[in-house]
């Protein structure tokens, strides 16, 4: 079987990726981390204007009607330039939700506005992803919503959020909603906004259109291969980093690429990434086509590529020897973002112990 991508999947991407060349350079993302903007506005209206936001809308609505496979390549270019703007809950997780759980008047009311960039929407549904922490979790009682959700995604540019509460039903909540307590959290990752939602008896429309419960876990299948990607490109622009120092940097009249040690170091490197693309797309391509393993595959794209992102975070820093713990080089930008990468929608351990329950190797 050959599996590859469309002229017109290349296209999209490499689009894509000289536009972000253009407004997502390191200054601008500097600057943006510095700022905590959980939007760069410039950044994110270069975007819209390609749109990417509606890619999985359906045009009915607005969007553009593609699949996951397309997302995953937008998403694998966000993370090769560490784009700080919403994508991974606004642009898929939530679209994913409202298309899945959500009624015809409720479509209608959020799907356009999502497609257009007007509207940003945050996920909060860690608790069912990563497990519950202790002071986590929401309850739903008539249509209001009480409890703590923990590590919610596009959090700060959030207008609304999809929240999960602890018996797997979907809600829609407005940030501006009475009752609801918002507090960002300081991760590892600044270019990405994360925060934590109190609800106090907090007003919320429920999604009961469709099986809530499948949605949600399609939901976090979507999620989690995005965050594949997002590790695949930024790794592979850690690997072009290191390559290009080591071509550049000389010790003892000689650029340290000739030495067969760094050879070695960045070959590795590749070798444990590149098998990593074919594991994210089959992964995407499931998720629309073959949904039977939808989240087998979201699981085991999700654990490998945090395992392999992990090493070469750390082995392009080594690489760049002292250098690559500065802030001039920038490269801590990338080596976080694989960090956050790893730990949202579940560990690759928990994720792991997902697939091996989906296979039946193990009690849930």
């Amino acid at each position: 079987m050959e599996f590859g991508l469309s002229e017109d999947q290349r296209l999209m991407q490499d689009s894509v990726g000289r536009t972000l060349e253009k407004v997502s350079s390191l200054d601008r993302v500097r600057k943006a981390a510095e700022a905590r903007e959980a939007r760069a506005q410039d950044i994110w209206h270069a975007l819209v204007e390609l749109g990417v936001p509606g890619m999985l809308i359906g045009e009915e609505h607005g969007g553009m009607g593609l699949k996951l496979l397309d997302a995953a390549l937008i998403a694998e270019a966000l993370g090769r330039h560490i784009a700080p703007v919403p994508f991974i809950a606004s642009a898929v997780m939530a679209p994913v939700a409202l298309m899945g759980a959500g009624s015809a008047a409720q479509q209608e009311a959020y799907l356009p506005k999502l497609a257009s960039g007007d509207l940003v929407a945050g996920v909060a549904v860690s608790e069912r992803a990563a497990g519950a922490r202790e002071g986590g979790g929401v309850t739903a009682s008539g249509g209001k919503l009480t409890g703590k959700s923990l590590f919610v995604m596009d959090f700060g540019a959030a207008d609304i959020f999809i929240v999960a509460d602890k018996a797997g039903g979907l809600h829609v909540v407005k940030a501006d909603a009475k009752g609801l307590t918002k507090t960002e959290l300081t991760t590892i990752d600044l270019t990405r906004s994360i925060g934590e939602l109190g609800f106090d008896n907090v007003e919320a429309v429920a999604l009961t259109s469709g099986d809530a419960k499948a949605t949600l876990q399609r939901m976090l299948a979507a999620g989690r291969v995005m965050l594949a990607a997002d590790t695949l490109g930024a790794g592979w622009m850690m690997i072009d980093k290191a390559v290009a120092y080591a071509k550049e940097r000389k010790q003892f009249g000689r650029v340290i690429g000739s030495f067969q040690a760094v050879k070695h170091m960045c070959a590795e490197m590749a070798a444990e990434l590149e098998p990593g693309r074919s594991l994210v797309w089959y992964a995407a391509h499931a998720f629309d086509e073959v949904p039977d393993e939808a989240a087998l595959m979201a699981a085991h794209a999700k654990s490998h590529l945090s395992e392999v992102g992990r090493f070469v975070a750390r082995t392009a820093t080594e690489v760049h020897g002292g250098m690559g713990f500065t802030d001039l080089l920038g490269l801590h930008y990338w080596f976080k973002r694989i960090g956050l990468d790893r730990q949202l929608l579940g560990s690759p351990e928990r994720a792991r112990h997902e697939a091996a329950v989906l296979q039946g190797w193990a009690a849930d």
